[in-house]
């Protein structure tokens, strides 16, 4: 695994809403947790309702709950900023070594920030564990609503 192989000890963060669940994310933060302790900062429901015009389909407690039960996560916390950048106080009070963010998540603000903090800034691909679909929680919605 080369690089991947890292002390558990580093601090490691990724953000999103996470609001349904399902393998491709499982799948993230396996990936993301080779790199340390994996914190996740959650959208708050406020957020995503600003963000996505809607509000999510699970409270952002609840969200907290499923995904900080997850071997791969250390910590899942709800973010305390607001619009695209809402997990900024938390990168800045954690002090993370690596943020991760998958490919559709890579974005130059994003980049900055991480950057401006002496963060490591790592982009995996979408790769589905071997054997499973690749999911996204936008194609789950669209087969739903069929």
């Amino acid at each position: 695994m080369g690089e991947l192989c890292q002390p558990a000890n580093k601090k490691v963060l990724v953000s999103g809403c996470f609001d349904l669940l399902h393998a491709g994310h499982v799948r993230f933060f396996e990936t993301a947790a080779a790199y340390g302790d994996l914190y996740v900062c959650l959208g708050a429901d406020a957020t995503i309702a600003q963000l996505k015009g809607r509000p999510p389909q699970f409270s952002q407690e609840e969200r907290r709950y499923i995904v900080g039960a997850l071997s791969a996560v250390f910590e899942a916390r709800i973010s305390r900023g607001s619009g695209y950048l809402d997990f900024a106080p938390e990168m800045e009070a954690l002090r993370p070594d690596v943020f991760v963010v998958n490919e559709d998540g890579d974005r130059p603000e994003k980049r900055e920030l991480a950057e401006a903090l002496g963060v490591r800034y790592v982009v995996l691909p979408r790769t589905p564990r071997e054997g499973l679909p690749e999911r996204s929680s936008t194609s789950i919605k669209e087969a739903a609503r069929r």
